[in-house]
């Protein structure tokens, strides 16, 4: 688990007040027919920029995360393994707080999603049910490849993990 303690108070406030404005927390459903449920759910924080130089930084004070550079040439920081979530992530946003309303709306419901995968809840329907609850103000309702109800119906009919959002 992250020792927060560890990181300079000036870097970690300065790294929340980075991801206040550009970060982003996520899940995500990605249609799976390899698994007993019709869909693998994921949560993930990331970032981007084009200066890598504070992303690396947010890798070395989390230990944790992937970095990477789109074609268009803006780097991607991204933490999308539950338990590094549960044991960098939280802690770290839990004492270098958010400033705004919106960007701490978001981080509470991200912990209450990682608590309910940590429980196993989106192995179930009605764990599904409560995610999408969750998430649906979430980054402002934000653009979703699958709509609410394409995901619930999968569970009735497999063959419908086609009904994409366009």
């Amino acid at each position: 688990m992250l020792d927060t303690r560890s990181i300079p108070i000036e870097i970690g406030h300065y790294l929340a007040g980075f991801a206040d404005g550009e970060g982003s927390f996520n899940v995500s459903f990605r249609p799976r027919s390899d698994y007993r449920m019709p869909w693998k759910v994921s949560l993930c924080f990331n970032i981007s920029q084009r200066d890598e130089v504070i992303l690396s930084k947010f890798k070395r004070h989390f230990g944790c995360g992937t970095m990477r550079q789109r074609r268009d040439g803006v780097w991607y920081y991204e933490v999308n393994n539950l338990t590094a979530i549960r044991d960098s992530v939280i802690p770290f946003f839990e004492r270098f707080r958010f400033l705004s309303a919106k960007k701490q709306r978001d981080f509470a419901k991200f912990k209450e999603l990682a608590g309910l995968l940590a429980e196993g809840r989106h192995l179930h329907r009605d764990g599904i049910e409560d995610i999408l609850r969750i998430r649906s103000d979430m980054n402002d309702g934000g653009n979703r490849r699958y709509v609410d109800e394409a995901i619930l119906a999968a569970f009735e009919n497999p063959q419908r993990l086609d009904a994409r959002r366009s």
